[in-house]
């Protein structure tokens, strides 16, 4: 019984040596203490923004250290159990060897985003697709996924707007997702989604199929340098709605802002004043703006040209098909993954996906 474990263990420890290469948690405890300086400052509360980042980067830190900390631990005492002998404590080390093994796997994905925009916030917009009143149902079921995903995992998400329609669901929402790496993890959810299942709105039980596009942004951080001219956009104010065309709101708080030169529109409507939603749509604007300039970077490596800024509903921007009828089943369209449990998966469970569509992209950026 020895044996299995045996060979196990030195593969895990190499895996985690691999990882704390990249990882260096030395350099990483060396910023943390740099930090903590910075946060014992009284005068660092007087740039609120500053000290957010400050805090949020720490507590990162601190949760990264521990997870790595915590998988060595977990390994010194699988050794030990292996090289004791004692059968009692090899069969508890045998049990966990599949959670250790997924858990390292796992922090593995983290050293395999590189990419320049990588390590920033995510900034999410789900879109309604073709489908009716399936379909605005069927976004608010992916948001509401995306969202469970992140409590999970305890990361800050913010939305910043809600569009719902008439009957049920949402035309569109715009949240962001708050956690270093965050969109390099969830850029693999940029495309179409389609769901197949016997349709709650239809008197006759139909089988239905709906369509919602998701789309994700890097959030603009302040070396980025987005300029954006006050006379090349529109600004239009009105009344936030909420669910069933509901007012929520006795002001024109809600804010559209319309770039003229691109055609690219945001609205914000759930901050409590106008100035606030300005500033949210703008934070918007500024990344999707960010990204168009990214894509016109990129053209000349001929990647993502076209299907990111503008996501059609054909088979090529395709993610992945949900289908509830006639059978259970969640598959992505690249990566051929399939999971059989639909409501865990739309219950926020994506993390197989996510690191199976992570190891699929570095998979083909190495090959291309």
């Amino acid at each position: 019984m020895s044996a299995e474990p045996a060979e196990e263990s030195k593969e895990l420890t190499a895996t985690l040596a691999s990882i704390e290469a990249v990882l260096l948690p030395g350099t990483m405890r060396s910023e943390l203490a740099d930090l903590e300086k910075d946060a014992a400052d009284p005068e660092l509360w007087n740039d609120q923004e500053r000290a957010q980042r400050v805090t949020r980067r720490m507590a990162s830190l601190r949760a990264d250290l521990a997870r790595l900390d915590g998988l060595r631990g977990r390994l010194d005492d699988l050794s030990a159990a292996i090289e004791l002998g004692d059968a009692d404590l090899l069969t508890e080390a045998a049990a966990d060897l599949p959670g250790l093994r997924a858990d390292i796997e796992g922090l593995e994905i983290r050293t395999l985003l590189a990419g320049e925009y990588d390590e920033r916030d995510a900034l999410v917009t789900i879109n309604s697709g073709t489908g009716g009143t399936d379909a605005a149902d069927w976004a608010e079921m992916l948001m509401r996924m995306y969202l469970r995903w992140s409590e999970r995992h305890d990361y800050p998400t913010e939305v910043f707007d809600t569009s719902y329609a008439e009957e049920a669901g949402i035309k569109s929402a715009t949240f962001v997702v708050k956690t270093p790496f965050a969109y390099g993890t969830l850029a693999g959810e940029h495309g179409v989604h389609r769901l197949v299942r016997i349709s709650p709105f239809d008197n006759q039980a139909r089988r239905q199929t709906s369509f919602a596009s998701v789309d994700i942004t890097p959030v603009v951080d302040e070396t980025d340098h987005v300029d954006i001219p006050e006379d090349e956009i529109r600004v239009d104010v009105y009344r936030s709605s909420g669910p069933g065309g509901q007012g929520v709101n006795t002001t024109d708080s809600a804010v559209r802002l319309t770039h003229l030169p691109t055609g690219i529109v945001v609205t914000c409507q759930n901050e409590r004043s106008q100035i606030q939603n300005r500033a949210r749509a703008m934070e918007v604007l500024a990344a999707k703006l960010l990204e168009v300039r990214r894509q016109a970077e990129a053209e000349e490596m001929g990647r993502l040209k076209g299907s990111r800024n503008t996501i059609g509903f054909g088979t090529d921007d395709k993610v992945r098909d949900y289908v509830l009828h006639p059978y259970q089943l969640v598959k992505d369209a690249r990566t051929g993954l399939e999971v059989g449990n639909t409501g865990a998966v739309l219950d926020g469970d994506i993390d197989a996906f996510i690191e199976a569509e992570v190891r699929w992209r570095r998979s083909n950026a190495g090959s291309a």
